[in-house]
């Protein structure tokens, strides 16, 4: 007769280890899972974003997120949270559910040897946080008043204390405003990304596009349409020179920094530069949006005038790199009075059928 094997309750205590070597292991273990997450392709901003969301649960916890069960994130998202915008609660309550996942994939055995816990993520049906993120919309300025903003800033380019940098802060903006970069996508770009061969008017290789969810880099080529290729042909022709950087290295940053790496070539920008560059430029030049005006409402702008200007939602969907139609539609801010038009056309054709009838 078979023996039959022994099964080990899992909840089984054993003899708790010391304070080091748990702060040890709880330290390796978010290291492994910022590692895993990385493999996975996610953006560094992603996996950034939920360690300082798992960072802040820790704090309040006071021990290992591990030991958390369901009635402690019944108090957290209850009381803590229970005033803060949904975006935050969902951030929050995903980056939990996805660290116990990769503890319970990796670390389940080995956390249960050393505390005499089960790793179980404490998020359930019944407590997990409902809704969507808030959607913030973001009306941009219209045609007239970012001519304006551009047209003032390039005047500031003969006079200014620091041409260089300006005219790359300029240029940058322009470029989001022109076919829709995200800050991020603009500051990542290299000299090479520029395709000039491709399509009629040339292309921009975006290597670092946003994935949907967070799913990590999204490529996409962007045609350099609505002018987008003279402004990169005045910057790399006139400007780019002034950073000092080697236009056959591989790699060279299409905008770069003021500031040099350890082999004297420029580094690549940080976003700061470019958010301040255009926060300063609204200010001088177009001080009804000081304050508001960011690359992403330069993004939603450039969305508004592709669509006015007769692009398609799809086209404007691949420009933009977005996964749904639905997001887009969300970037699209008419100005003028197109839905007014159509209202006014469809009740006089509508007249002109009764019209015929009645004759």
């Amino acid at each position: 007769m078979a023996s039959l094997a022994i099964v080990r309750d899992l909840r089984e205590q054993r003899a708790p280890v010391s304070a080091e070597e748990l702060e040890r292991l709880e330290t390796d273990v978010l290291a492994g899972f910022v590692l895993a997450r990385a493999s996975a392709g996610l953006a560094d901003s992603t996996i950034r974003g939920d360690v300082g969301n798992l960072e802040q649960m820790r704090t309040w916890f006071g021990q290992p997120l591990w030991d958390m069960e369901p009635k402690d994130v019944d108090a957290y998202f209850g009381r803590v949270l229970r005033g803060s915008p949904s975006g935050t609660r969902l951030a929050r309550s995903q980056a939990l559910t996805t660290y116990f996942a990769f503890l319970e994939l990796r670390h389940k055995v080995e956390i249960h040897q050393m505390t005499g816990r089960v790793a179980e993520c404490p998020i359930d049906e019944m407590n997990r946080p409902r809704g969507s993120k808030d959607a913030q919309l973001r009306i941009p300025p219209n045609a007239d008043e970012v001519a304006a903003l551009f047209t003032g800033w390039g005047g500031d380019l003969a006079t200014c204390r620091k041409s260089g940098p300006t005219a790359r802060n300029y240029a940058a903006a322009k470029l989001m405003a022109e076919v829709g970069l995200r800050v991020n996508e603009a500051r990542r770009l290299d000299l090479g990304d520029i395709k000039w061969d491709l399509g009629r008017f040339g292309k921009l290789h975006v290597r670092y596009g946003k994935g949907s969810r967070g799913s990590g880099p999204r490529e996409r080529m962007v045609p350099l349409i609505n002018n987008a290729g003279r402004t990169l042909q005045w910057f790399i022709e006139d400007v780019w020179g002034q950073f000092g950087g080697d236009h056959t290295r591989p790699g060279a940053p299409l905008f770069p920094s003021e500031r040099k790496s350890a082999d004297g070539s420029p580094r690549r920008l940080g976003d700061d530069a470019l958010r301040s560059g255009l926060a300063d430029a609204a200010t001088a030049h177009l001080p009804g949006w000081a304050d508001k005006l960011t690359p992403h409402v330069l993004r939603h702008f450039c969305a508004s005038e592709l669509y006015l200007n007769g692009l398609d939602l799809i086209s404007i969907q691949e420009v933009l790199g977005h996964s749904w139609i639905a997001t887009t539609m969300r970037y699209v801010h008419v100005h003028r009075t197109r839905v007014e038009d159509a209202w006014t056309a469809g009740h006089e054709r509508a007249a002109q059928r009764l019209g015929g009838l009645v004759r």
